[in-house]
């Protein structure tokens, strides 16, 4: 993998990154690890909670939340009879990113203290650490980080443990994680603001969405619920690993780099038509162009950025928005996200019609068709956009693709189908004359973009799972489609063997 030097200066020198992976618990301690723990033992959990509302933490997973205060949230929201739970999100699987895996590897350490901390601020006593089946380095250098933290008794008491889930984009999604802790499919809760979580009381059918039978229906969680549940505090590898350096070091120490709304670092990664594929750690409101230059290369010789991906959550960037600086506030000004700070470069051979084709495949494959609109207006998306793209479409076509667009998202229960939205339109208006021509009877055939999530960075290149051309709506990887959604196919299931999805869902390690 590689992992671009951050900046010259003291100021911008990694936090969470480390250029070179720690080898051992003692060597990460040598570097100062393992104070942030102590100095939050030291403390009422409250005073912790509120250096990380001070330090302006924003959760590093996509969503861009303060972390502070969702962790003060689901503490004034404990149950009074059983334990919150704190779950690391480690399912990353937005196309384009691998910062979450890279941290994994070079620093777990920091990962399982962070967690231990937002354990004490919750009076948690479990961890659970949520990733992929098929992450095996990062799963080990985790499993191997707990071991030693357990050995050095810094656990004091709470299980920490690792759950391996499936490989569907919707698995990182917060409440499809929750779900796979639970024991069931990735599909997505009823998504208020702050929910109960991994330990559910469930006494009837009521209790359970009535659209799958499922999913579970779990409420928002408040201080008011009667329930019995306890909520879940989650957040990301990135931002649990930035946790423990706020507590040891300070808020106004975290708050040096970055911006006033922005504070801290972000870790990024540049792939697609760059020299070299990497990932590199930034102050906050450094430019997307600088960025793709110290972590990227610049653009492969001879070609210029057509468009910038942020992977598929927010709107797409065009070469003219390549000095946005990368902070909340900026990209938000643009009418953009950060989302996971996953940047796909696509140069200017590329036509907007092929990346359009492939963005609205990914998403629709990958809805998991709970909510009607999503699924279907989704794979009609799609089917249009690969029309066009071999030439096949009519401006009549164009109108529908506009009219699908601005139902996709109706009811929907996650984003997903609000990324549709966002990265198909922002497509089109910045690139309105070529996808009109696009639609045009007799248009030249383009290749479709392969969008899908990353297996590696490695070197000066990246590898994108290819398995993905062959993922049928379904989820399953049959010659021919079932035709049946992804809910239906694990409903027919529940009574049976469980699929191959099923069974990586469930594994507990």
């Amino acid at each position: 993998m590689s992992v671009a030097p951050t900046s010259s200066d003291d100021k911008g020198s990694w936090r969470v990154l480390p250029p070179n992976p720690f080898a051992s618990l003692d060597e990460y301690v040598a570097s100062g690890g393992g104070a942030g723990l102590a100095a939050a033992r030291r403390v009422a959990p409250e005073v912790v909670i509120d250096e990380i509302i001070a330090s302006g933490l924003v959760g590093r997973g996509g969503a861009g939340f303060p972390t502070g205060e969702k962790w003060k949230t689901i503490r004034a929201s404990a149950s009074p009879r059983l334990p919150t739970t704190v779950v690391v999100n480690a399912a990353e699987g937005e196309p384009g990113t691998f910062k979450d895996r890279a941290i994994m590897v070079a620093n777990p350490y920091a990962v399982v203290e962070g967690a231990l901390i937002a354990a004490w601020a919750m009076d948690a006593s479990e961890i659970v650490i949520a990733t992929k089946l098929r992450f095996d380095d990062q799963r080990e250098r985790v499993r191997s980080a707990i071991a030693e933290v357990e050995e050095a008794d810094w656990s004091s008491g709470i299980s920490l443990r690792i759950v391996d889930g499936p490989a569907e984009y919707l698995f990182g999604e917060e409440t499809a994680l929750l779900e796979v802790i639970d024991g069931r499919p990735p599909f997505p809760r009823i998504a208020p603001p702050y929910r109960r979580g991994v330990h559910e009381v469930v006494r009837s059918d009521s209790d359970v969405s009535s659209g799958s039978g499922l999913a579970a229906n779990i409420q928002m969680a408040s201080p008011d619920d009667e329930t019995e549940a306890p909520p879940v505090l989650v957040n990301n590898v990135e931002t649990m690993a930035n946790v423990p350096a706020i507590v040891a070091k300070g808020a106004t120490w975290f708050r040096e780099v970055g911006t006033n709304e922005s504070p801290g670092t972000i870790v990024c990664t540049v792939t697609g038509d760059v020299d070299r594929p990497g990932v590199c750690e930034v102050p906050m409101g450094t430019s997307l162009r600088d960025v793709i230059e110290r972590a990227g290369g610049g653009a492969i010789a001879g070609r210029k950025v057509k468009m910038v991906l942020v992977g598929v959550s927010s709107s797409v960037l065009s070469h003219d928005e390549l000095d946005v600086a990368l902070s909340h506030e900026a990209m938000r000004d643009l009418g953009s996200g950060l989302g996971s700070a996953g940047f796909i470069v696509v140069g200017d051979d590329k036509a907007a019609v092929g990346v359009a084709s492939g963005v609205a495949h990914f998403l629709a494959i990958e809805s998991c068709g709970q909510c009607t609109p999503c699924k279907d207006d989704g794979l009609a998306l799609s089917a249009l956009f690969r029309s066009a793209a071999q030439g096949q479409a009519s401006p009549h076509d164009l109108t529908t693709v506009i009219g699908l667009i601005a139902t996709v998202a109706d009811g929907a229960r996650c984003s997903l189908a609000r990324q549709q939205q966002m990265v198909l339109n922002s497509i089109l208006d910045h690139f309105t004359s070529e996808i009109e021509e696009s639609f045009q009877p007799g248009a030249p055939p383009v290749e479709p973009m392969l969008i899908a999530e990353l297996l590696s960075v490695e070197g000066a290149s990246e590898e994108v799972d290819q398995s993905f051309r062959n993922k049928q709506p379904d989820w399953s990887f049959d010659q021919i489609d079932s035709g049946k959604t992804p809910v239906e196919r694990f409903t027919d299931h529940r009574s049976d063997e469980p699929t191959a999805t099923a069974a990586a869902a469930a594994t507990d390690v």
